[in-house]
Formats: C-alpha cells, sequence, structure tokens
C-alpha cells in the first residue's frame, strides 16, 4: 500500500495507492484570473503544469481523499473520478498545552489594543487568501463601528523575503498606505504554532476572505478558542463552520465590513457563533482521520490495519 500524500500519484503504482489531494489552486479559475491580473505569468504557467499531473494523478491512484466534502466535489466535477472526502484533524489538548508567554513585542501589540474591536486573520501572504478584500473592508468599517476603535491583527508582515512562495505583497502593503489604514492594521509577523492558541484568544472576532481553500485549519483553531467567526461564502468554510459563522460574497469588502459590523454589535449573535463553534470543533479528530485511512487502506489492500491506542 502506497498513500501518495503531496497531490501528486505514482503511475503504475505495483501497489494500491491512495492519493491525497489537497490544492485547490489547480482548479480554481479566480486563481489563474487573479495572477493574469498580476501579471505573475510564471506562477500562471507552474499552476497550469502542476494542475495537469495533479488531474492525472487522480487517474492513476486507485483512491482519491480530499479533506472536505466540497474539495471533493469539484475535484469529482474536474476529472469525472469519484473523490472520497475526509476531513482533517485537530487536537484540543496539543493546541492549548503550552502556557509559555508570547515574545514580549507580539504580546506588547496585543495589550495594547485592547479597547478596541481586534480582528485576526490567521496567514503568511499569498494571492489566494484574498488580504486586498480583507484591507479594502476596514475603513468601511471603521465608520460603522460607532467610533470604537479599530485593529487587524495580520500573522506575517507584508514586506518582500518575509513569506514563503512567490507571491509578492507590494500590493497589499501599497494599499494599505493609500486607505491610510496603517493604525489598524498590525503586522505581528508569523507566530510558532505552540503560541498560536494565545493570539486567539486575545481577539475578538476571526476574519476569513479567501477565495479558495480545501479545509481550512484556522477556522477550526478559531472555533476551539471560541471566536465568532466572518468567512468568505465558500462552500468548504460553510462545511466547516456550519453555523459558527457569518458568510460574505468572497470578493466585497462591502458585504465583509457589514459582516463584521453585525457581529461586533450583535452580542448575542456574537455569543451564539462563539458556543456553535466550540461544539463544531470537537467534531474534527486526528485519530477519526487516521482510522478512515486505515480503514480505506485496508479494503483496498484486503489486509487489516489497526491503530494503537496512543494515535
Amino acid at each position: 500500500m502506497v498513500i501518495s500524500a503531496g497531490n501528486f500519484a505514482i503511475r503504475q503504482c505495483p501497489v494500491p495507492q491512495i492519493l491525497l489531494s489537497g490544492n485547490s489552486l489547480y482548479t480554481s479559475e479566480h486563481f489563474y484570473r487573479d495572477v493574469r491580473d498580476r501579471r505573475e505569468y510564471g506562477i500562471w504557467l507552474d499552476t497550469r503544469l502542476k494542475g495537469i499531473f495533479a488531474k492525472k494523478s487522480l487517474h492513476w491512484a486507485d483512491c482519491t481523499v480530499a479533506p472536505s466534502r466540497a474539495f471533493a466535489d469539484e475535484l469529482q466535477k474536474w476529472t469525472d473520478k469519484p473523490v472520497l472526502a475526509i476531513h482533517h484533524g485537530f487536537d484540543r489538548v496539543t493546541f492549548f498545552q503550552d502556557q509559555s508567554a508570547l515574545p514580549s513585542g507580539v504580546q506588547g501589540k496585543l495589550q495594547w489594543s485592547e479597547s478596541a474591536v481586534r480582528l485576526l486573520f490567521v496567514s503568511h501572504y499569498n494571492y489566494y487568501r484574498n488580504f486586498e478584500t480583507l484591507l479594502r473592508a476596514i475603513p468601511l468599517l471603521r465608520n460603522k463601528l460607532e467610533g470604537r476603535p479599530l485593529r487587524l491583527f495580520l500573522t506575517c508582515k507584508l514586506q518582500k523575503g518575509e513569506n514563503p512562495g512567490p507571491y509578492k505583497p507590494n500590493v497589499a502593503a501599497k494599499l494599505i498606505e493609500q486607505l491610510q489604514i496603517r493604525d489598524e492594521v498590525v503586522e505581528l509577523g508569523a507566530i510558532p504554532y505552540s503560541l498560536l492558541h494565545h493570539v486567539y484568544r486575545s481577539c475578538d472576532i476571526y476574519v476569513t476572505p479567501a477565495y479558495t481553500e480545501t479545509f481550512a485549519h484556522p477556522l477550526v483553531e478559531a472555533m476551539a478558542s471560541e471566536l465568532p467567526i466572518v468567512a468568505s461564502d465558500l462552500a468548504v468554510h460553510r462545511e466547516v463552520c456550519e453555523d459558527a459563522a457569518v458568510y460574505f460574497p468572497r470578493f466585497s469588502p462591502e458585504s465583509l465590513a457589514d459582516a463584521v459590523a453585525q457581529v461586533t454589535l450583535t452580542s448575542d449573535l456574537a455569543q451564539k457563533l462563539s458556543a456553535n463553534g466550540r461544539q463544531r470543533s470537537e467534531q474534527f479528530s486526528w485519530r477519526h482521520h487516521v482510522l478512515q485511512l486505515l480503514k480505506l487502506a485496508s479494503a483496498l489492500s484486503g489486509t487489516e490495519w489497526r491503530v494503537g491506542a496512543a494515535a
């Protein structure tokens, strides 16, 4: 049995093969249009070429697994091949166990903003997470908050060389200056995963404007941290969050600002989203994820696979 975990399968594999497919860029016309508009033709070509082999891989594998039903349906439509969905998991104990303090610089920025409405977006900079729509919503939201100060915390820095991959943050950085929102946007930089729960719990609302996704782990982390969520209206976001989020059209800063203002100014709604999110986060388990993969492997190989109690 072979499990190919990097979106690409082995052609003519001599043993049964499970492909784990988790890159929605290959199927996203929004992404191809975005990089064309940015004149990032190298990224466009690289993604197209990889997409050809990713598509062939679904035919080469004996079974393909996606991390959400929404993405599985997208892959099935793309290739006319059946695709299984097995949700990614979440380990609550591991996520919250490290009680070490945040670096003083990060902690200071969070504490200095305690009187503000604090939004959080966890991501390094890339194009498909749609930072620009979020930034354009900030001045609109500022006018809706009845004089309350506002801060948007980013777990990245919008500077050249500060993010993985080929994505250039210069447009987003320039937009901050054009919109005159430098005081509202706080670039925390990368936060160690073990300390990330402190950042979630220091904020009021989790926001994601991504225009394509396959699962989105930060949504589960935010729900476990009891943050209400405002998310772009993607099928995968609705699948992961269900009734723990308010949704907006993915490219509408106006609707994003309206949604955040609604959650901020309606305490009953915020409390309901928070409670729903806590319950929903408990449905994601790495143990269940592994057991489902082993069950699938057993069916394909004719061999019974087991997982120990510590898995």
